[in-house]
């Protein structure tokens, strides 16, 4: 089975890459979505005893998190020693179960896919990018986003050029949605005689 790395920076457009790898049939593991999850159960307890005051017992509150993070972000560090061991334990799951049933291909999308400080452990890395004042424009229009928090997470990811020259494939999603499409359904195709090696190495 293929595993395949999609990353990108924030409002790059993942989010309509993944889209079309699901619509094609294959299975997506968001790792925000995952993270969403950790925060409303199993990091909650953790979360609190780093940062108290940020969860009401239950889950995490993201804004008064965010606002602890935005006057120490250092802090980020200890958020993800608490976070990052959980989402990759998830993925594994994943993965594992995609290979049980005997799928070709999986996608972990992950936004610090290239950030993280380890290998990223897949047969291809897809890095969905488009022009900076675009990217701007789609983060800023969304709710609670403010050109501090963008600028503090732009300074936490990869320089959009950097990850362009990582990856093995790149998605401009600057046109259109059947523009992306397009591009990604070459991907898949180009993806048919790719050797499979990293889930046997790293994930089984």
């Amino acid at each position: 089975m293929l595993v395949i790395g999609l990353t990108g920076s924030i409002g790059m457009g993942k989010s309509t890459v993944a889209a079309r790898l699901r619509a094609l049939g294959f299975a997506v593991f968001d790792a925000d979505a995952e993270v969403h999850r950790l925060y409303e159960g199993s990091a909650v307890a953790a979360i609190e005893a780093a940062f108290p005051g940020s969860t009401d017992g239950e889950r995490v509150d993201r804004q008064k998190l965010s606002q602890a993070l935005l006057a120490n972000p250092q802090d980020f560090r200890r958020l993800e020693a608490i976070v990052h061991p959980l989402v990759f334990a998830a993925e594994k799951s994943f993965l594992k179960a995609e290979a049980e049933r005997g799928a070709r291909l999986a996608v972990l999308e992950v936004p610090l896919l290239l950030e993280s400080g380890r290998q990223p452990r897949v047969d291809a890395i897809i890095v969905a990018s488009t022009r900076a004042d675009l990217q701007r424009e789609r983060v800023l229009r969304r709710p609670g986003m403010s050109l501090e928090k963008l600028e503090q997470v732009l300074a936490r990811q990869m320089p959009d050029a950097e990850k362009r020259a990582r990856a093995d494939f790149v998605v401009d999603t600057s046109g259109t949605f059947a523009e992306t499409d397009a591009q990604v359904d070459r991907i898949v195709e180009s993806l048919q005689d790719r050797t499979a090696t990293a889930f046997a190495a790293f994930w089984a």
